[in-house]
């Protein structure tokens, strides 16, 4: 697919700003920044929702999986025909088999995820004809807004590792020495 917004329609465009607004809303809240918004046939909007795997102590909690299973609990069935999925980073194994199990219509994505998407970069799940199920795909779409706030939720999360580590250091540093000090004072 292409890193270009060329083929999609301003409906397509509006849709996935609304994904990354859910996207940065999990930065926000220390979640991996993704979010998915699923539309009916009708193009009406039938759920949204950012990844929670962290909050929700639930590994299964991408974004997709929870737009899936609100839609699902709204209309009382797990079958999502003629739905349009929009999500910020390509869906990963997981969540292609559980649009295809509800038989998602489309799928529109953001970012390639090139460690482990699987429409394009590391599986190319939805072009395996055993599959009894099609989903017509799109990638690309603002992917540069998607990229980058992947990109630097991760950097900030790294030089804040990174900083946290040396404050610790830092911390029992300070500990060692005061307790050296302790102990002279408890010798004279």
């Amino acid at each position: 697919m292409t890193s270009t917004d060329d083929g999609f329609d301003h409906c397509d465009v509006a849709w996935m700003t609304l994904a990354l607004d859910y996207a940065a809303r999990a930065a926000g809240q220390g979640e991996v920044p993704v979010g998915a918004v699923l539309l009916d046939a009708d193009g009406r909007l039938l759920a949204a929702a950012h990844n929670a795997p962290v909050q929700g102590h639930d590994p299964s909690a991408h974004a997709e999986m929870l737009v899936l299973r609100q839609a699902a609990r709204s209309l009382r069935n797990y079958r999502l025909t003629g739905t349009t999925l929009y999500v910020t980073l390509e869906p990963c194994v997981m969540c292609v088999g559980a649009m295809l199990h509800a038989r998602v219509a489309r799928l529109v994505y953001g970012a390639s995820d090139p460690k482990a998407g699987a429409v394009e970069s590391l599986y190319h799940l939805l072009e395996d004809d055993r599959f009894n199920h099609r989903i017509l795909t799109e990638g690309g779409l603002l992917a540069a807004p998607s990229a980058v706030l992947l990109r630097d939720f991760f950097r900030v999360r790294r030089h804040g590792k990174k900083a946290g580590d040396a404050a610790v250091a830092m911390a029992e540093a300070g500990v060692e020495s005061r307790q050296g000090r302790g102990d002279e004072a408890l010798q004279s």
